[in-house]
């Protein structure tokens, strides 16, 4: 028996569904307070030294955080091409104003301090918010179309064509039910950040950021729950009508598919998957009780428990659907017939087996070595060394 047999292609599937599902909630969970820090840098700082110690919270980790964000486009690109492929084409401009507000943040990070400047330092403080409000927002505007589907199909070499110009018009993807998962985003990622300077930071800054995360997590609660009720009654989910062939080839063409109905049927197929969306809930919830007591560790512990619980729940209620296509649903990019070869996954896995447990290890110690509140004495008395 050759190796990679040892685990059937359709369970090296589910695996890798949910290990990207793992890198892309360790970005929100890790640079997500950073884009959410950068967010609130304009409204909880007011003198330059608070806003240079709002930026020292994060200055040490941002570069490592990024790196899940890395990991999730590079198990993309090697697990799931056909998503890429049609992800990355379809969401271009998005995509380049994405990293075009991440590629700003580290210069301004870099260059902020440089000059005794009030404008210069001005400037590069509304480049972080940029850098840190623009992917907040519009990695939620992407979800929301996602849910709602793409309007994309294969041709028969399964290279994917778009309908009109949605391929290559930024405005096209500002759909109501998108924004309004952007805003549920960025007001998450805002808690988010408030929660880690509650930790991080003291005073008057630490106190803003408590009463600004609280505001934004009312804001995310109820846009969460509003936008459950959207996808109850005013969004089409998609199903499979023929069973996926049991470890079968990677061609989205072979499958069935329908567009209409519920998404929300999942939770009558899979009553188990409704922790996720409890958990959303429970965590936002609990992160405002927090912020408002002043806790600090156990209120950015509630907070990242409910960023995972409303990215799973995204995830889970979409299963096996990764993108659905609107103007041709057979085309639809699903998890039993987007994925790369099993060998590929195979090899994939235990690399990642290998390395995860290390990338972990050494993120858990950074952040040991790192603990404690950032002070203004600190910025002041190491103005030179530090952001």
């Amino acid at each position: 028996m050759i190796l990679y047999e040892l685990i059937e292609f359709d369970l090296l599937r589910v695996i890798w569904w949910a290990l990207l599902g793992v890198l892309l909630i360790g970005f929100a969970l890790t640079d997500g307070f950073d884009m959410g820090v950068g967010a609130l840098l304009p409204f909880v700082a007011r003198t330059d030294v608070e806003r240079r110690v709002v930026i020292n919270t994060v200055g040490p980790v941002w570069e490592g955080n990024q790196v899940w964000f890395i990991l999730g486009g590079g198990a993309i690109f090697a697990a799931w091409p056909p998503l890429y492929a049609v992800s990355f084409s379809g969401f271009y401009l998005a995509m380049f104003v994405i990293l075009s507000a991440l590629i700003v943040r580290p210069v301004a990070f870099k260059y902020r301090s440089k000059r005794d400047s009030t404008t210069w330092r001005s400037t590069w403080d509304w480049a972080l918010f940029a850098g840190g409000a623009v992917p907040a927002l519009l990695f939620g505007v992407a979800v929301g179309n996602v849910l709602l589907g793409v309007p994309f199909h294969l041709t028969e070499s399964l290279m994917p064509m778009y309908d009109g110009h949605f391929a290559m018009k930024f405005l096209g993807l500002l759909r109501p039910f998108a924004l309004l998962a952007g805003v549920v985003s960025f007001a998450m990622l805002l808690m988010h950040g408030a929660a880690w300077l509650s930790l991080k930071a003291e005073g008057a800054v630490a106190d803003r950021a408590r009463r600004i995360g609280t505001t934004a997590g009312m804001v995310a609660v109820a846009g969460y729950a509003l936008a459950g009720l959207w996808l109850a009654v005013g969004v089409d989910g998609f199903a499979l009508v023929n069973e996926p062939v049991a470890n079968g080839p990677s061609n989205p063409l072979y499958s069935e598919v329908t567009h209409g109905g519920s998404w929300l049927s999942a939770y009558a197929e899979r009553p188990w998957i409704a922790i996720a969306p409890i958990m959303g809930f429970l965590g936002m919830l609990l992160a405002m009780r927090g912020l408002r007591a002043g806790r600090e560790v156990s209120t950015l512990l509630w907070s990242k428990m409910g960023i995972l619980g409303v990215i799973s729940s995204v995830g889970l209620t979409m299963f096996p659907f990764i993108l659905p296509s609107t103007v041709d649903p057979d085309s639809s990019l699903t998890v039993w017939d987007a994925s790369s070869s099993h060998q590929t996954l195979f090899i994939m896995l235990v690399v990642t087996v290998i390395f995860m447990p290390l990338i972990l290890m050494y993120t858990a110690w950074v952040y040991k070595v790192l603990w404690g509140k950032v002070t203004e004495a600190d910025v002041t008395e190491n103005a030179d060394s530090v952001y």
